[in-house]
């Protein structure tokens, strides 16, 4: 018999968003000193409204929504820019749960895989820049 591992990213692969408030990671606790954006708005004008009702269930970019929506928040970089900084925020590793994996991995006992919703930009992000595909049967996708 085959057996299969699946983990979670937000709150488990990733420190960040968790569902318990105490466990939380913020991302953007520096976002209004750094990029000059109120995080409180960007999360009610952005996050739960065009990006979970639109972006993360693929109805539109993510760039070009994040392009509609900062300059009504007083950001004026690129939508790039403000994604790069994003995304390189809300992504710290949670490192002793990687090391099981990277033993689970190495000793062949199971297959492992990754069962998450992620925006496709995050998704290469998280596989690419932070490694988890070289721990992964699996590649996360749009």
């Amino acid at each position: 018999m085959s057996r299969a591992v699946l983990f979670d990213v937000d709150g488990v692969l990733i420190h960040g968003y968790h569902f318990r408030p105490e466990k939380r990671v913020p991302w953007d606790v520096n976002l209004a000193a750094d990029l000059g954006v109120d995080p409180d708005l960007f999360r009610t004008r952005f996050i739960f409204d065009v990006f979970v009702k639109q972006v993360i269930v693929g109805r539109r970019d993510v760039l070009e929504a994040l392009g509609t929506v900062l300059p009504g928040l007083g950001y004026a970089g690129t939508p790039e820019s403000f994604l790069d900084y994003w995304l390189s925020h809300d992504s710290v590793l949670n490192r002793d749960l990687l090391a099981i994996v990277r033993r689970l991995q190495q000793s062949g006992a199971g297959r492992l895989y990754v069962a998450t919703n992620q925006e496709h930009r995050r998704a290469d992000w998280l596989m690419t820049r932070l490694g988890l595909g070289d721990l992964f049967e699996d590649k996360l996708e749009a």
